[in-house]
Parts: structure tokens; sequence; C-alpha cells
């Protein structure tokens, strides 16, 4: 804790020390040219390399593949817009499309389902609200 106080105060009035940002700058030039050389090369070379190490690089680089490439936000946008648009053709083609036949497939669903929503229907309000007078003529 001395040490780290007695450091600080030295910077504060300039004394001996490493400035932070006496760093030095690398250009374009000579960013390759560091003074940290790596310890090991990159890529290596694998033909020198067993089938084990080989695999284990593989299986290393296939991790760190799938974690930079991982975009979680835009994946499950993706998953919610391809359920609607499945979901909503589903649903027009059952209840809603035209099928030029004599006999549609979904007749029967579309008439189910016509008549449990029929209730919302103003027609049917109004024979539920006054049952002696029909807005429809049954003659």
């Amino acid at each position: 804790m001395r040490a780290t106080l007695v450091r600080r105060l030295a910077s504060l009035r300039g004394g001996p020390g490493p400035a932070p940002a006496s760093a030095p700058k690398l250009s374009p030039e000579n960013i390759y040219s560091s003074q940290y050389k790596p310890k090991k090369v990159w890529p290596p070379d694998f033909s020198k390399l067993s089938e084990k190490e080989q695999f284990r690089f593989e299986r290393r680089y296939q991790r760190r593949v799938k974690l930079a490439t991982a975009r979680p936000r835009w994946d499950k946008y993706v998953r919610l817009a391809q359920l609607f648009s499945v979901s909503f053709v589903g649903v027009y083609t059952v209840f809603w499309m035209d099928w030029q036949t004599e006999n549609p497939p979904f007749e029967g669903v579309r008439q189910a389902f016509r008549n449990a929503f029929a209730s919302f229907s103003p027609d049917e309000q109004q024979s539920r609200r006054y049952p002696q007078s029909s807005t429809t003529s049954d003659k």
C-alpha cells in the first residue's frame, strides 16, 4: 500500500517513473515488429503436428469461430419472423384461401370457425337482445 502511495505521489510531482503516455506508437509499417514476440507461431504448421494435436486445434478454432459469430438477438428475431410467417401462411390457407374446387379441403374447419365466432356478429347480438323480433326475414 505504501509503495503504491509513494509511486502515485512521485508521478504527481513529475518524478522518475514510467509515464503512461510514453508507450511507443506503432505505425502501420512496423506493427508486426513488436518488441514482444509471440510464444507460438500462428497458424501452426499442420504437417508437423500429430493427428491428435490437429484435432485439438480444429476443435478450438471451431469453438472460437462459433463464439465470435454468435448473434443471439439476431437469431432470436429471425426465428420469430420465421414462426410468424409460417403461422400466417398456415392460418390463411386454412381459413381464407379460395381453393377454386368443388369441395374445399378445409370447409369443415372453416364452418366450425365461423360458427364459433358467429356470436360476435351484429345480427347475432341483435337476435340475442330481442328474441321476438328477427332481423332477417324468415319467410
